[in-house]
Protein backbone atom coordinates (compact mmCIF):
# COMPACT_ATOMS: atom_id res chain seq x y z
CA UNK A 1 0.00 0.00 0.00
CA UNK A 2 1.14 3.27 -0.80
CA UNK A 3 2.11 5.70 2.41
CA UNK A 4 -0.33 8.71 2.72
CA UNK A 5 0.75 11.92 3.28
CA UNK A 6 -0.57 14.66 5.10
CA UNK A 7 1.34 18.17 4.43
CA UNK A 8 1.07 20.27 7.48
CA UNK A 9 -0.82 23.66 7.72
CA UNK A 10 -0.17 24.92 11.37
CA UNK A 11 -2.45 28.10 12.01
CA UNK A 12 -1.45 30.92 14.69
CA UNK A 13 -3.00 34.42 14.90
CA UNK A 14 -4.48 33.86 11.67
CA UNK A 15 -0.94 32.95 9.71
CA UNK A 16 0.53 29.69 8.88
CA UNK A 17 3.68 28.97 10.61
CA UNK A 18 5.78 26.44 11.97
CA UNK A 19 6.96 25.22 15.55
CA UNK A 20 10.57 23.86 16.64
CA UNK A 21 9.38 21.55 19.11
CA UNK A 22 6.04 22.55 19.68
CA UNK A 23 7.07 25.28 21.99
CA UNK A 24 4.91 28.41 21.64
CA UNK A 25 7.04 31.39 20.78
CA UNK A 26 9.13 29.50 18.48
CA UNK A 27 7.12 29.99 15.16
CA UNK A 28 8.62 31.23 11.64
CA UNK A 29 5.64 32.97 9.73
CA UNK A 30 4.78 31.23 6.70
CA UNK A 31 1.90 33.70 5.31
CA UNK A 32 -1.65 32.89 4.52
CA UNK A 33 -2.65 29.44 5.58
CA UNK A 34 -5.62 29.18 3.03
CA UNK A 35 -2.42 29.86 0.31
CA UNK A 36 -0.47 27.09 1.95
CA UNK A 37 -3.36 24.68 1.75
CA UNK A 38 -3.83 25.26 -1.58
CA UNK A 39 -0.43 25.06 -2.75
CA UNK A 40 -0.28 21.71 -1.24
CA UNK A 41 -3.15 20.43 -2.77
CA UNK A 42 -2.50 22.04 -6.15
CA UNK A 43 0.99 20.20 -5.99
CA UNK A 44 -1.37 16.70 -5.41
CA UNK A 45 -2.21 16.26 -1.90
CA UNK A 46 -4.87 13.95 -0.76
CA UNK A 47 -4.74 14.97 2.72
CA UNK A 48 -4.12 17.94 4.69
CA UNK A 49 -3.32 18.19 7.99
CA UNK A 50 -4.70 21.47 9.35
CA UNK A 51 -3.76 22.16 13.08
CA UNK A 52 -5.30 25.20 15.11
CA UNK A 53 -1.99 26.34 17.11
CA UNK A 54 -4.16 28.78 19.20
CA UNK A 55 -6.99 26.27 20.19
CA UNK A 56 -4.15 24.18 21.26
CA UNK A 57 -2.35 26.58 23.40
CA UNK A 58 -5.70 27.87 24.75
CA UNK A 59 -4.55 31.42 23.50
CA UNK A 60 -7.64 31.83 21.09
CA UNK A 61 -8.86 30.00 18.03
CA UNK A 62 -9.06 30.56 14.49
CA UNK A 63 -11.70 28.22 13.94
CA UNK A 64 -12.94 31.31 11.52
CA UNK A 65 -9.95 30.47 8.85
CA UNK A 66 -9.86 26.83 9.21
CA UNK A 67 -13.68 26.84 8.57
CA UNK A 68 -13.11 28.77 5.15
CA UNK A 69 -10.02 26.48 4.43
CA UNK A 70 -12.57 23.40 4.12
CA UNK A 71 -15.48 25.16 2.49
CA UNK A 72 -12.83 26.21 -0.21
CA UNK A 73 -10.48 23.36 -0.46
CA UNK A 74 -12.36 20.54 0.93
CA UNK A 75 -13.94 19.00 -2.06
CA UNK A 76 -10.50 18.77 -3.78
CA UNK A 77 -8.56 17.06 -0.27
CA UNK A 78 -9.91 15.45 2.33
CA UNK A 79 -8.56 17.41 6.19
CA UNK A 80 -7.53 16.07 9.08
CA UNK A 81 -8.46 18.92 11.78
CA UNK A 82 -6.60 19.01 15.06
CA UNK A 83 -5.78 21.64 18.30
CA UNK A 84 -7.77 22.47 21.22
CA UNK A 85 -10.22 19.39 20.26
CA UNK A 86 -11.35 18.40 24.23
CA UNK A 87 -15.43 18.41 23.92
CA UNK A 88 -18.55 18.13 22.17
CA UNK A 89 -18.53 21.53 20.99
CA UNK A 90 -15.30 21.51 19.59
CA UNK A 91 -15.48 17.95 17.65
CA UNK A 92 -19.05 18.73 16.56
CA UNK A 93 -17.25 22.03 15.03
CA UNK A 94 -14.56 20.43 13.50
CA UNK A 95 -16.90 17.88 11.70
CA UNK A 96 -19.69 20.48 11.12
CA UNK A 97 -16.65 22.53 8.88
CA UNK A 98 -16.17 19.37 7.06
CA UNK A 99 -13.40 17.81 8.35
CA UNK A 100 -12.59 14.09 7.34
CA UNK A 101 -10.99 13.07 10.67
CA UNK A 102 -10.71 15.02 13.89
CA UNK A 103 -7.61 14.39 15.61
CA UNK A 104 -7.41 14.62 19.72
CA UNK A 105 -4.56 15.21 21.82
CA UNK A 106 -5.06 16.99 25.22
CA UNK A 107 -8.60 15.70 25.66
CA UNK A 108 -7.44 11.77 25.22
CA UNK A 109 -5.45 12.18 28.34
CA UNK A 110 -7.65 14.19 30.48
CA UNK A 111 -11.01 13.15 29.69
CA UNK A 112 -10.65 9.50 28.52
CA UNK A 113 -14.60 8.52 29.27
CA UNK A 114 -15.59 11.50 27.31
CA UNK A 115 -12.98 10.42 24.32
CA UNK A 116 -14.30 6.71 24.51
CA UNK A 117 -17.04 8.45 23.83
CA UNK A 118 -16.72 10.13 20.62
CA UNK A 119 -14.23 7.11 19.42
CA UNK A 120 -17.69 4.70 20.04
CA UNK A 121 -19.71 7.35 18.30
CA UNK A 122 -17.66 8.77 15.36
CA UNK A 123 -15.16 5.65 14.51
CA UNK A 124 -12.60 6.29 11.89
CA UNK A 125 -13.42 10.32 11.64
CA UNK A 126 -11.67 10.19 15.49
CA UNK A 127 -7.77 10.07 15.72
CA UNK A 128 -6.05 10.16 19.04
CA UNK A 129 -2.92 12.31 18.75
CA UNK A 130 -0.26 10.79 20.55
CA UNK A 131 2.76 13.00 21.29
CA UNK A 132 5.40 11.49 23.24
CA UNK A 133 9.17 12.51 24.77
CA UNK A 134 10.52 9.04 25.33
CA UNK A 135 7.32 6.42 26.85
CA UNK A 136 6.00 10.28 28.21
CA UNK A 137 2.81 11.42 26.92
CA UNK A 138 2.91 15.42 26.94
CA UNK A 139 -0.25 17.11 27.37
CA UNK A 140 -2.10 20.75 26.97
CA UNK A 141 0.35 22.11 24.08
CA UNK A 142 3.10 19.84 24.94
CA UNK A 143 3.49 21.93 28.35
CA UNK A 144 2.22 18.63 30.64
CA UNK A 145 3.10 15.34 31.35
CA UNK A 146 0.43 13.25 31.05
CA UNK A 147 1.08 9.47 31.62
CA UNK A 148 2.49 6.32 30.11
CA UNK A 149 2.28 6.11 26.50
CA UNK A 150 1.76 2.33 26.59
CA UNK A 151 -1.46 2.42 30.02
CA UNK A 152 -3.03 4.96 27.83
CA UNK A 153 -2.76 2.81 24.48
CA UNK A 154 -4.20 -0.47 25.84
CA UNK A 155 -7.56 1.85 27.57
CA UNK A 156 -7.53 3.92 24.19
CA UNK A 157 -7.51 0.42 22.16
CA UNK A 158 -10.25 -1.17 24.72
CA UNK A 159 -12.44 2.04 23.64
CA UNK A 160 -11.76 1.16 19.68
CA UNK A 161 -9.29 3.76 18.47
CA UNK A 162 -8.94 3.66 15.02
CA UNK A 163 -5.73 6.02 14.48
CA UNK A 164 -3.18 6.86 16.48
CA UNK A 165 -1.46 10.21 15.53
CA UNK A 166 2.26 9.39 17.54
CA UNK A 167 5.03 12.76 17.39
CA UNK A 168 8.39 12.50 19.20
CA UNK A 169 7.82 16.10 20.33
CA UNK A 170 11.64 16.28 21.08
CA UNK A 171 11.90 15.74 16.98
CA UNK A 172 9.10 18.23 16.03
CA UNK A 173 10.71 20.74 13.70
CA UNK A 174 14.01 20.11 14.23
CA UNK A 175 14.21 17.74 10.89
CA UNK A 176 16.37 15.66 13.00
CA UNK A 177 14.43 12.27 11.21
CA UNK A 178 11.70 10.33 12.59
CA UNK A 179 12.07 8.26 15.51
CA UNK A 180 11.45 4.88 13.76
CA UNK A 181 12.09 3.06 17.22
CA UNK A 182 9.28 4.19 18.92
CA UNK A 183 6.54 4.22 15.19
CA UNK A 184 7.50 0.31 15.06
CA UNK A 185 6.98 -0.16 19.42
CA UNK A 186 3.74 1.67 19.07
CA UNK A 187 2.79 -0.23 15.71
CA UNK A 188 3.63 -3.23 16.98
CA UNK A 189 1.47 -3.41 20.47
CA UNK A 190 -1.84 -1.67 18.66
CA UNK A 191 -4.27 -2.90 15.73
CA UNK A 192 -5.01 0.80 15.28
CA UNK A 193 -3.69 2.43 12.22
CA UNK A 194 -0.44 4.65 13.06
CA UNK A 195 -0.07 8.48 11.14
CA UNK A 196 4.15 9.30 11.44
CA UNK A 197 4.93 12.41 12.62
CA UNK A 198 7.84 14.89 13.80
CA UNK A 199 11.11 15.02 12.49
CA UNK A 200 11.45 13.90 8.72
CA UNK A 201 13.94 15.53 7.31
CA UNK A 202 15.01 13.59 4.06
CA UNK A 203 13.19 11.17 1.79
CA UNK A 204 14.78 8.45 2.69
CA UNK A 205 13.00 8.95 6.41
CA UNK A 206 9.78 8.32 4.31
CA UNK A 207 11.59 5.34 2.88
CA UNK A 208 12.01 4.16 6.40
CA UNK A 209 8.33 5.11 7.45
CA UNK A 210 7.36 3.42 4.68
CA UNK A 211 9.32 0.11 5.54
CA UNK A 212 7.05 -0.39 8.81
CA UNK A 213 3.36 -0.49 6.41
CA UNK A 214 3.47 -4.12 8.46
CA UNK A 215 3.00 -2.64 11.65
CA UNK A 216 0.73 -0.50 10.56
CA UNK A 217 2.03 2.59 9.88
CA UNK A 218 0.34 3.56 7.14
CA UNK A 219 0.76 7.72 6.56
CA UNK A 220 3.03 10.80 7.61
CA UNK A 221 2.57 14.27 8.24
CA UNK A 222 5.41 16.78 6.45
CA UNK A 223 5.84 19.76 7.71
CA UNK A 224 9.24 21.40 8.58
CA UNK A 225 10.91 19.80 5.35
CA UNK A 226 8.28 21.20 3.06
CA UNK A 227 8.51 24.50 3.48
CA UNK A 228 12.14 24.74 4.45
CA UNK A 229 12.61 22.87 1.00
CA UNK A 230 14.28 19.76 1.71
CA UNK A 231 11.92 18.07 -0.68
CA UNK A 232 9.03 18.78 -2.74
CA UNK A 233 5.58 17.53 -2.06
CA UNK A 234 5.58 15.81 -5.76
CA UNK A 235 8.91 13.96 -4.88
CA UNK A 236 7.70 12.77 -1.33
CA UNK A 237 4.22 11.39 -3.21
CA UNK A 238 6.80 9.33 -5.66
CA UNK A 239 8.33 7.81 -2.53
CA UNK A 240 5.22 7.24 -1.00
CA UNK A 241 4.26 5.16 -4.08
CA UNK A 242 6.84 3.08 -4.56
CA UNK A 243 8.42 5.24 -7.46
Amino acid sequence: MPLTLLPAVDVRDGKAVRLRQGESGSETDYGSPLEAARTWVDAGAQWIHLVDLDAAFGTGDNRAQLRAIVHELGDRVNIEMSGGVRDDDSLRAALDAGAARVNIGTAALENPDWTARVIAEFGDRVAVGLDVRGHTLAARGWVKEGGDLFETMRFLDDAGCSRYVVTDVTRDGMMSGPNIDLLREVGERTDAKVTASGGIAKLDDLRAIAALADCGVDSAILGKSLYAGAFTLQEALAVANGE
